[in-house]
């Protein structure tokens, strides 16, 4: 409401006024009164009321003024502090940590008593390092522990676990400690029992076995528990005769890709109800066995064509009769003629030269060519012929490779031939009868191998195989499109089969996708006993984990955290924790769809209000000189900052001695290998390929042979793959083949980027993380070593002389190896 000046009061208006000459009277005798200083009573309350009417006036206009001033800026203040507050509800944010802030209870004096106790139980050469205290004594909810070749860990780990039990009150089963293979989980879990033993404390096999666990092993109870999934078996152990439940049975190795009896039945199984039910499918295999089975070109150029080419017209001359004893011996063994091939001697021109073929592929131009089995005698030969059968088809096969513009089915062996038979003849309980390479893969592998080892390598990197697929692109007429999207359909009618057994079967991978991050729900249901044991993990290896196995990891962390105090009421064990140990190093199985990016970008994968790193950097087992060596294979590769190895204990008392790089030659590394080994020491024998373990077996027979009639624990020669021999040592090794990535594999590059691996703008993101892993596979191999260290490779030659390998590091020049290549 507006404001106004106040009326002014009603009995001071003034009076109407007298005339002149009584004015003037008035005057002159108020003048004499005044001298007088008298008052004339009615004008004084005249003049008193003009004024007090006058004075009243000036006030309330100077007051009006002035209130309304002040008034005006103290309601603007009010207005200020006003638009200061929000109009919306307020809304609380969202962090994203896996843990809740908090801290392991361990005070100085605890600290203290424990440290006298281990001081006291345990040997000298086991008291830990400080580094190695900065592990066992971690309060924060995350760790992480970069613990290099030799490092001691396995105790830490094992004294952190007693610090936990027996010193915090945790319960067992608050705890896992995962391994990735069956191996280091035995010896794990003996190594506890033994340290346990020293405290006079109880702890059973049984609870070591459920203690350590690898991750098959922990997922398929988390599986079991959902309805309808009580007797669930898992695809990997199939045709294992040892009972389901067993912990053998569940404790399969990871990085084991090869097919028994009964999941090929399963395999053969999906294939043939496709089939019949797809004809998409149908036609894609048919694309796909054409393109396998047609014989590849040859460069005209290639040596092997230069020398034969000389003797054309000769061979074209023979072959007709070469032609009939080679039908003769497949009919003799059954596996010809076969149905779905028509039988024919077609001739087809090579420079002017007309040779024989035996056949057509029905529904297709591709011609058939019978090869010469491997199975008959190598000394066949046609009546008067100065060539064996064998070397006459290989001439042929040679031409018909380099001249001939036709498509060519090459027909092998007879084994191959009779199950491309069987498929042909819709028998599919075989199989599709031909063998796939997909490109980037060093071989050629049976087409349902190919499907298994391509959908593993896509779910390993946390993607869905149909998903994955469609993100996928090939140019115009590459085979691998067909293969993909033959894939696609197969992988979803195989888990759709696989779960309609009785019981149902599933792969570990759908397994642990059931429980990632994209199925959230599917914890939910999980009763708190079986998601306990999740609450303070501690994984070793943790550079070999998968993206797969991440998520997994991260939803489980997660769902705990999120059942708060429910999970825990009434125990020792709180909150939850994970203590990742590991060695970037050390991570050799990319090509399965593993990458240390999560160890080396810890604290992002999984964030936590608090984090401890632990740097462990003394070395147990090696001499220097091989510490040094091996990491100067690795200097150039991306790895975590501040690592330098440096001989501890009994190992910085060995003597010094180089990693030795020989040209390879078998016949002088057995001999080496023998003296060591009559010398007492242990020595371990490595190699790249099974074929390198079978051409220095002939060397080594007699010690061979020598050592395996001794018991198991008196044994000291041990023959493994580079790949096998992690968590080994032996005081000389022998590292036979060099590490070098000799391919390029498209489709891996592209779901390497779909699982947002590799650095950003890089389109070869796999190739570029095998060619830093050929380098620390080499690392693996020489840090096995206590003493010595014998390295022979090959020459490079061909295609693989201009690309990089590991030993093209050793320059001959460092004081820790000496290069006797060329001597």
């Amino acid at each position: 409401m507006p404001h106004e000046h106040p009326q002014a009061p009603a009995d001071l208006t003034p009076p109407a006024q007298l005339p002149w000459l009584r004015r003037l009277a008035a005057r002159l005798l108020g003048r004499g009164l005044s001298r007088l200083q008298a008052q004339h009573r009615d004008s004084w309350f005249l003049g008193h009321a003009t004024g007090q009417r006058n004075g009243h006036a000036d006030g309330l206009q100077e007051g009006y003024e002035r209130g309304r001033v002040d008034g005006y800026e103290a309601g603007r203040q009010v207005l200020v502090i006003r638009d200061l507050r929000p109009d919306s509800a307020a809304v609380p944010g969202q962090d994203d940590k896996l843990f809740d802030d908090w801290r392991l209870p361990l005070t100085a004096e605890l600290k203290k008593r424990f440290k006298a106790d281990v001081a006291q139980r345990l040997p000298g050469d086991a008291q830990p390092s400080a580094a190695q205290w900065k592990l066992i004594f971690s309060d924060t909810p995350s760790t992480c522990v970069v613990a290099g070749a030799g490092a001691g860990k396995s105790t830490s780990l094992v004294l952190r676990i007693l610090l936990l039990r027996h010193y915090l009150g945790y319960e067992l089963d608050a705890m896992t400690v995962v391994t990735f293979t069956r191996e280091s989980r035995k010896d794990f879990i003996q190594r506890l029992l033994q340290v346990f033993a020293q405290w006079q404390l109880e702890l059973s096999p049984s609870q070591g076995r459920e203690l350590v666990r690898t991750f098959h092993s922990r997922i398929l109870p988390l599986v079991r528990s959902l309805p309808g999934f009580s007797q669930v078996r898992a695809f990997e152990t199939l045709g294992n005769e040892l009972p389901a439940g067993s912990e053998a049975a569940v404790d399969s190795n990871p990085f084991d890709l090869r097919l028994n009896d009964a999941q090929r039945q399963q395999l053969n199984l999906c294939y043939r109800d496709l089939m019949n039910d797809s004809p998409r499918f149908a036609t894609l295999i048919g694309e796909l066995r054409q393109e396998a089975l047609l014989l590849k070109p040859l460069d005209p150029d290639h040596p092997d064509v230069q020398k034969r080419v000389q003797v054309t017209q000769l061979a074209a001359q023979r072959d007709e009769e070469l032609c009939d004893v080679i039908e003769d011996l497949w009919y003799a063994a059954g596996a010809w003629p076969i149905k779905g091939i028509e039988p024919c001697r077609d001739t087809v021109q090579i420079r002017g030269s007309r040779f024989h073929v035996q056949g057509r592929l029905a529904g297709s131009g591709a011609w058939v060519v019978l090869g010469f089995d491997p199975a008959e005698s190598s000394q066949c030969q046609r009546p008067g012929a100065k060539l064996t059968v064998r070397a006459e088809w290989a001439v042929k096969r040679t031409l018909l490779q380099a001249f001939c513009d036709k498509p060519l089915i090459w027909l092998d062996n007879y084994s191959s031939a009779k199950r491309l038979a069987a498929a042909l003849a819709g028998d599919a309980v075989a199989g599709p009868g031909f063998e796939y390479r997909v490109k980037g893969e060093l071989a050629a592998a049976p087409l349902l191998d190919a499907f298994v080892t391509a959908a593993s390598f896509i779910e390993n990197l946390g993607l869905e195989v149909g998903s994955a697929v469609a993100a996928m692109s090939f140019p115009p007429g590459d085979s691998d499109g067909p293969f993909f999207e033959a894939l696609a359909l197969f992988w979803k009618a195989f888990e759709a089969q696989l779960l309609a057994q009785s019981p149902p079967v599933m792969t570990y991978n759908r397994m642990f996708a059931l429980f990632g991050e994209n199925n959230p729900e599917n914890l939910k249901l999980l009763p708190d006993p079986l998601l306990r044991p999740l609450a303070h993990l501690m994984i070793d290896e943790f550079q070999d984990v998968s993206p797969q196995i991440v998520s997994w990891l991260r939803a489980s962390l997660a769902e705990i955290r999120r059942r708060g105090t429910t999970l825990h009421t009434g125990r020792g064990a709180q909150h939850s924790s994970l203590m990742c140990v590991g060695d970037d190093w050390q991570s050799i199985y990319g090509w399965r769809g593993s990458s240390p990016k999560f160890f080396m970008e810890f604290t992002k994968a999984f964030p936590s209000p608090a984090n401890t790193r632990v740097m462990l950097v003394d070395n147990y087992r090696s001499q220097q000189h091989i510490i040094d060596a091996a990491e100067h294979l690795v200097k150039g590769t991306p790895a975590i900052t501040g690592k330098k190895a440096k001989a501890c204990g009994h190992a910085a008392e060995l003597p010094l001695a180089p990693v030795r790089v020989f040209e390879r030659d078998e016949a002088a590394l057995a001999q080496t290998l023998i003296e060591h080994y009559q010398q007492g020491e242990t020595v371990l024998m490595l190699f790249r390929k099974s074929i390198d373990k079978s051409l220095i077996e002939k060397h080594l027979v007699d010690v061979v042979k020598a050592d395996s009639s001794l018991p198991p624990s008196r044994r000291r020669l041990k023959q493994l793959t580079y790949h096998s021999a992690k968590g080994l040592q032996a005081d000389a090794v022998f590292m036979l083949g060099d590490c070098q990535y000799l391919t390029s594999s498209p489709y891996k590059n592209q779901v390497y980027r779909l699982a947002g691996l590799g650095k950003p703008g890089d389109a070869q993101a796999f190739d570029t993380a095998q060619k830093e892993e050929v380098q620390r596979l080499a690392y693996v191999g020489v840090t096995r070593a206590i003493r010595h260290c014998y390295w022979h490779v090959e020459r490079p030659n061909g295609e693989a002389a201009n690309l990089p390998r590991a030993s093209g590091l050793v320059q001959g020049r460092q004081a820790f190896f000496e290069d006797l290549r060329g001597q």
